[in-house]
Parts: structure tokens; C-alpha cells; sequence
């Protein structure tokens, strides 16, 4: 298989502003103007190409941005949400109907497994929460009205790698559609090119990377953004996630620079894994051997980009966590806050935060300690000295003698 490069898929984007300028420009209209009457009918009816009806339809700045998501997991098209979770319950909705099943991960994150858990009930849609890494046991949870597998390409918030070929077998073997949200690994996974079918996206989180935005995506085929949109039917159209075209305008700048900060965000998380691992702390992150998938992150990742930003370290128990992340945001590490992707490091206590709509003995079942503290690790020039400056707050704690 050629080498992916998502990061030249965009950089080859060629996206002019209305009047030369080489950023595209930002549409300010809510509605759009026909120039003749036939042509708004068979726009409503979807048999026109190039034409904009209604921004919570389509407008050419949320066009730009999902053409260039697109270029970037290399499907056909994209679609622009409001929200992460928008995108990933417009897509599950599209696809569901009442009396239908899914097969999830039970590591998730936290919100979408509300909505898998405590939402979908209400329309008579069935989940089976499962160990997204024994693929054993997603196959036999396969029913006959089982209409899609959900998982994260690492979850969140204990890393697992989800074996993205083999669950697209699964798939194609029982003629149902395979949802991958790959927040935690742009650029890092390809799940298009694993063999997911739909791929969606907070990206609230490191493709926009400024943390001043909430936004969400959904890349696909045609046919799929096409059901999404319909006017009459679309799950998108009619419940209206739409995202602000000032805000498409500001994450579509933001996407060309992703290379070069996936690159870092890994290369920082990378040291501290070591350093961390190293002084017995009990570390999750793909990028060491010791973690149970290293292996397979090895086989599915692209290589240039590195193991991603995020890792997870256990601290035994819940105050000890709230302790360090305190003394760490007080010695300016970073702050004590949930989301992820941001330049400085962020950290929370994931049981007690992000992971909080997961009931505790599905907590304990899981694996999910009272202590697990994700980090979303920084951009930080001198990953060195952050070090040191951890190492200080944990012997401060007592964590280390």
C-alpha cells in the first residue's frame, strides 16, 4: 500500500477566497439568492451542484473546511457540525431506526456513552457494550438487526487500540456499517484507509488546537453526506447542527498547521512515557512496548506523526490525583481542565470528569482506577524542563521518594 501522507492532502487544497485572497472567503449570509426561480427548486431537490439554499444546508465556508477534512481521512466527501457529539449522533441516527442494534466499545468517552447507554433507549435502539480489543467478542454480539459497530481508533479515556481491518471484516461479513471516531489520532490513523466506513470528529480537540471553538465532523462517502443533507429526511438538515461560518473559517486555517503539532504533541507525550514508565509509574501510552497493542498501533499508524498526545498515568486513588494536577497547575505545567489537543497540557482526573457518565462498578470493570489522570500533552518547547517541573510536584506529594 502507498504511503499516506494526509498532511500533503491538504496542503495540496487549492481554495481561493472569492477575489484571489489565499484564504477562502468567509460567507456572512444565512440565506442565498437564486438567479433564477427553476434553479432554487432543483436545488431543494437536490439535483444541483455549485449552489447554496440555506446555511443550515450547506455554506461555502463549512464546504471548504468538510473538503479539506475530506482530503484529509480521503473519502469522498465530509460534513460540518456544531459539535462532536453532534456529528456522532446525527451519523448514529441516520443509520438506526427503532428495533435496530449496535455493537460499541465500553471504554468511551463519556458523553457518547450517555447517548449509547441512557438516549437510544428512548427510540427502542439497542446497545451491547463490549471489549472493543477481544474481537471475539464483537463478533458474537453481532444480532440479525445489528445495523453498525461504534468505536474510538484509541479510546478514551485507557488508550486501547481498536483494530480498525478487523472489525471492518466483521463488517463487510454481515453487511453493516463500521463508525470510527478518531479524535485522539488525526493524521496518526487513517480509518478510511482501515476500512471504516464513516469517521467522525470532536474537532473541538487537536484539529482546531486553540481549545476557543466546539465543532464536530463527519467524513464519508457522497451518497452518505447526501442522506445526511437531504431536505426532507436528513438527519443533519432537520436537526440543525449547524456550525458558525466565522468558525469554519478560523479551524480551516488551523488544520494546515496539524502535521507539525501532532508531530510535537507525540514527541512530548513520547518523553514523558518513557521518563514516567521508567520511575515505576504505572503509564498507559501506545508508543511504549509495554502497552498491550503497542504492536498493532505499530501496524495501523502512520508512522511520521508519532503515537499521539495522550497518556494516562495511575495514581492510585482519586485525592492523590486531585493533589498533583492542583501543584502541577500551581507550578504552571498546565491546567486542571477536561478536553484535549490544546497547547498547554491538560489534565483531569477521568473517572471523575470525562468518564463520569460511566457508572463506577462499569468503572471498576473496565479497568478505569480511581487515580487514572489523563494528560493531553502540550506543545511545550522544553519537554525537559516540564519534566523536572512534574518530577518536583510529585516528590512535593510524596508520589516519589
Amino acid at each position: 500500500m502507498k504511503k499516506n501522507d494526509p498532511a500533503s492532502s491538504i496542503q495540496d487544497l487549492r481554495q481561493f477566497g472569492e477575489f484571489g485572497g489565499v484564504n477562502p472567503s468567509i460567507t456572512d449570509s444565512s440565506t442565498y439568492t437564486f438567479l433564477a426561480a427553476d434553479t432554487m427548486e432543483d436545488t431543494f431537490h437536490g439535483e444541483t451542484q455549485g449552489c447554496f439554499l440555506y446555511s443550515r444546508h450547506w455554506n461555502p465556508s463549512n464546504k471548504y473546511l468538510a473538503d479539506a477534512l475530506a482530503a484529509l481521512e480521503e473519502t469522498e466527501s465530509g460534513w460540518i457540525t456544531a459539535s462532536g457529539m453532534a456529528a456522532i449522533t446525527c451519523t448514529i441516527l441516520e443509520l438506526c431506526n427503532s428495533g435496530d442494534h449496535i455493537v460499541t466499545s465500553v471504554t468511551t468517552y463519556g458523553g457518547t456513552f450517555a447517548f449509547l447507554k441512557n438516549y437510544l433507549p428512548k427510540f427502542n435502539i439497542e446497545v451491547s457494550f463490549v471489549n472493543i480489543a477481544d474481537i471475539e467478542s464483537v463478533e458474537r454480539a453481532i444480532q440479525p438487526n445489528t445495523r453498525l459497530i461504534y468505536t474510538e481508533s484509541l479510546t478514551n479515556p485507557l488508550l486501547q487500540i481498536s483494530d480498525i481491518p478487523a472489525l471492518s471484516d466483521i463488517c463487510r461479513r454481515n453487511g453493516i456499517q463500521l463508525i470510527v471516531d478518531n479524535t485522539f489520532s488525526p493524521m496518526i490513523i487513517s480509518p478510511a484507509r482501515l476500512g471504516a466506513d464513516i469517521i467522525v470528529y470532536s474537532m473541538t480537540k487537536f484539529i482546531n488546537g486553540k481549545n476557543d471553538c466546539v465543532a464536530g465532523a463527519i467524513c464519508s462517502s457522497t451518497d452518505f453526506i447526501k442522506r445526511l443533507s437531504d431536505v426532507n429526511s436528513g438527519t443533519a438538515m432537520l436537526l440543525g447542527p449547524v456550525l458558525d461560518p466565522l468558525r469554519s473559517s478560523s479551524i480551516l486555517k488551523n488544520l494546515h498547521t496539524l502535521h507539525i503539532r501532532m508531530k510535537q504533541h507525540g514527541h512530548n507525550a513520547m518523553f514523558l512515557a518513557r521518563r514516567f514508565s521508567e520511575l515505576g509509574l504505572k503509564v498507559i501510552y501506545p508508543g511504549l512496548e509495554s502497552h498491550p497493542q503497542h504492536d498493532l498501533m505499530k501496524e495501523l499508524m502512520n508512522e511520521e506523526f508519532g503515537f499521539g498526545g495522550m497518556l494516562a498515568i495511575d495514581f492510585g486513588d482519586h485525592q492523590t490525583s486531585n493533589k498533583i494536577m492542583q501543584l502541577m497547575q500551581e507550578n504552571d505545567i498546565g491546567y486542571l481542565a477536561v478536553s484535549l489537543g490544546y497547547f498547554k497540557t491538560l489534565f483531569s482526573c477521568s473517572g471523575h470528569s470525562t468518564s463520569s457518565e460511566l457508572p463506577p462498578e462499569i468503572q471498576k470493570e473496565i479497568g478505569l482506577s480511581e487515580g487514572l489522570t489523563r494528560f493531553s500533552v502540550g506543545l511545550d518547547n522544553d519537554i525537559e524542563r516540564t519534566y523536572d517541573k512534574i518530577l518536583y510536584c510529585m516528590k512535593e506529594l510524596k508520589i516519589l521518594s
